[in-house]
């Protein structure tokens, strides 16, 4: 059956539709803004695998160029492996949508997303998050929905729903919001050091603005939406429980409160063996799988830890609830590196690498959906298996890696002058040990690098982690503790990771995962304000190693230098097929980029190189000045005087008269080809053609010595 609804969201429309395409999902609906539409299908298996124990829910994103009426790129001229764009926006579907699924379900799901048509102004990727919540409401897949998402910016200080990417160039502020009809769920994005208050104040903007989205969406439901399956939960039979918390005893908390992660991990992992053996003794090895004794211990050790949070007021490492982990900083650290870093914060640890690159290292990429094509700042983030003391398949970025280095990316990089700088810049963050919040560590210590390069960051930027331990009464959370700088097992055990970052100006990068189904905002105004108070700290902290961007580039960043000729000189400099730009690239070494407006960039790493190439595009592209006194050199020899080289392929002529302060009968009297002579420009006619002097140099010349003396 064929239904449709609309939401209002600010001055746009958002049409939802079902049953027309994709009939055979368990759910499926397009979601239209503009001219750009979205499909969203959800599927859900029928039951789950043998020994299945894991939710595996998969969300993927995928932008067409057939929808912007466009070919893809490359040699085969299909879409391949997703771009960074489609994997960021496959993770924004799903941690939104993740925490609503029934506790203790592993059938599989699959959440797609395929982008049908791009009007090039309207982002899509609201639209997939709108949709997948949209998928589940009106299939039989059990789902805590519905969800609401919105984009946010701030023109001229007003708030705006869904901007265009055209009003997004003029914004502030880059908010993505996904909540119920109460609560927050996520949020990420970036801004130019909006302040706390009006950070709050776009939150419940964006609150207010998904509401017609829910409201759309229950229609929807209630028109077409199919009955909720019956499901099975996995879990951990009640008699096996209580004798695994039993045998536990009261040895659980002195284990979790061992200093150190891998001591506590040891402690943890000894009892679990112990008495994981003892279970499978008393009610045999049918009964007690991995499987039961993994997620028993899960939820002893999560009860445990939330109750010394809760209960007893204490961490796991003793901190108090603000209190950051010890801070130190290193900069300088590589000898090869244009700025280096180490940045530690507890037991979580980045090394950081700045390079400087050229013109040519800008990073190019489609952009079907429109939006940027380029990018002159790239931030990479990797996090190897020993950071955590592990071992594991070794491969390329994962998702996670590629969302935390975005997050990272977008906190620093409102504080570069990129419209101004010259230079490409690449930050690489090579996580060395990880124990809570590796994303702001990169932060931390990308900016670093990059202050040691010499890049002029306007201010620093911090971040850090705020994370929540909240008990429910009902519907709503009854009691709370706030967590400032989250470990890992407090962000695994406990129901929220928030990341602030920023400078003392205000905020820049921003996003919030929960584990809970939404998150009220008055609760949520008191992590922003903690996570403003923590991050003046750690700015404080890394002031002490290095204050401000250093004044020299490193020896083995590039050098460049900016000229700027006439735009109708292009052609010669560059010269036919490119021969003369080719050849003075090849004599000084150089990198030589030339932009429209008559700007030529040079980059090189020698000084010597450096000087050949600006002077010989001075050369090829000055323009005769009139009484300005030349050196050049004879090139051909008339009856009527001589043509002189006087700059770079610029030739002018001495006629005889003008060769010497007396009659001259043969122009070869004085000058031969091949002659280097002083002259001096007289004047430039219509044509162009340069008129030059002997007689007028040589008098300038004898009227300058004379006033010495």
């Amino acid at each position: 059956m064929q239904e449709k609804t609309t939401a209002q969201t600010g001055d746009k429309q958002v049409i939802i539709e079902t049953g027309k395409l994709a009939k055979q999902a368990d759910g499926a609906v397009t979601v239209q803004l503009g001219e750009t539409v979205v499909i969203v299908a959800a599927v859900a298996a029928t039951k789950a695998k043998e020994g299945q124990d894991f939710f595996p829910l998969t969300v993927d994103y995928r932008e067409k160029a057939a929808a912007a009426g466009k070919f893809p790129g490359g040699y085969f001229k299909r879409e391949g492996r997703p771009t960074e764009k489609e994997i960021l926006t496959s993770r924004l579907t799903d941690r939104p949508i993740r925490p609503l699924f029934p506790k203790g379900w592993y059938n599989e799901v699959q959440v797609q997303s395929i982008v049908l048509s791009a009007d090039g102004e309207n982002d899509p990727d609201m639209l997939s998050v709108i949709g997948a919540s949209a998928a589940l409401m009106v299939s039989d897949i059990p789902w805590a929905g519905p969800l609401g998402a919105v984009r946010v910016g701030r023109v001229a200080g007003k708030f705006i729903a869904n901007p265009t990417h055209g009003e997004m160039e003029e914004s502030d502020l880059d908010l993505v919001y996904v909540g119920n009809e109460h609560d927050v769920v996520m949020f990420e994005g970036s801004a130019r050091e909006i302040s706390e208050a009006d950070f709050n104040a776009a939150l419940k903007y964006a609150q207010e603005s998904i509401q017609p989205l829910i409201a759309a969406q229950k229609e929807l439901a209630a028109k077409a939406g199919k009955k909720k399956r019956e499901i099975t939960l996995k879990i951990v039979p009640d008699d096996i429980l209580a004798e695994a918390k039993k045998l536990v005893g009261d040895r659980f908390v002195p284990a979790l409160l061992t200093p150190g992660k891998l001591a506590r991990e040891a402690a943890v992992k000894a009892i679990q063996d112990e008495v994981g053996a003892k279970l499978v003794e008393k009610f045999g090895v049918e009964k007690v799988t991995e499987f039961v004794v993994k997620d028993a211990f899960y939820y002893i050790q999560k009860e445990a830890v939330r109750s010394l949070i809760l209960d007893a007021g204490k961490r796991l490492d003793g901190r108090n609830f603000d209190q950051i982990r010890p801070i130190s900083s290193e900069v300088g650290v590589l000898p090869r590196a244009h700025g280096s870093a180490i940045f530690t914060r507890g037991e979580t640890q980045a090394v950081t690498l700045a390079t400087l690159g050229t013109g040519e290292d800008v990073q190019e990429f489609d952009a079907f959906t429109g939006g940027e094509r380029e990018k002159r700042f790239i931030l990479h983030y990797n996090f190897p298996n020993f950071s955590v003391g592990e071992t594991g398949r070794i491969s390329g970025p994962g998702r996670r890696e590629i969302g935390h280095g975005a997050l990272a990316e977008r906190s620093i990089e409102p504080m570069i002058p990129l419209k101004d700088y010259p230079y490409a810049i690449r930050v690489t963050s090579e996580i060395m040990e990880s124990n809570g919040s590796t994303s702001m560590a990169t932060v931390c210590g990308g900016t670093l690098a990059l202050m040691d390069a010499g890049v002029p960051l306007q201010r620093p930027v911090a971040g850090i982690s705020v994370g929540i331990c909240a008990e429910y009464s009902g519907e709503k959370i009854s009691r709370y503790r706030l967590l400032t700088d989250i470990i890992g097992w407090e962000d695994h055990y406990c129901d929220m990771d928030c990341k602030i970052a920023g400078t003392e100006k205000g905020i820049t990068g921003f996003q919030l995962d929960l584990k809970l189904k939404g998150l009220p905002h008055a609760i949520m105004t008191e992590a922003v304000e903690n996570a403003r108070v923590a991050r003046m700290f750690i700015l404080g902290e890394m002031a002490k190693t290095l204050a401000a961007p250093r004044k020299e580039l490193s020896k083995y960043a590039p050098r460049i230098e900016v000229l700027k000729i006439n735009p109708e000189k292009i052609g010669a400099l560059i010269g036919p097929g490119g021969k003369n730009i080719k050849r003075l690239v090849e004599e000084s070494g150089c990198e030589i980029n030339i932009e429209d407006d008559g700007t030529v960039n040079i980059f090189s790493v020698s000084a010597d190189g450096m000087k050949i190439a600006r002077d010989a595009i001075l050369g090829m592209t000055a323009e005769a000045e009139v009484g300005k006194v030349y050196r050049g050199k004879v090139v051909t020899v008339k009856e009527f005087g001589a043509f002189v080289e006087f700059l770079p392929g610029k030739d002018g002529l001495v006629h005889i008269s003008e060769l010497a302060n007396f009659r001259v009968k043969k122009t070869e009297d004085i000058v031969k080809v091949g002659d280097e002579i002083t002259v001096k420009c007289l004047g430039v006619d219509e044509k162009g053609r340069v008129r030059l002097s002997r007689k007028a140099a040589m008098e300038e010349r004898d009227q300058e010595m004379a006033e010495r003396k």
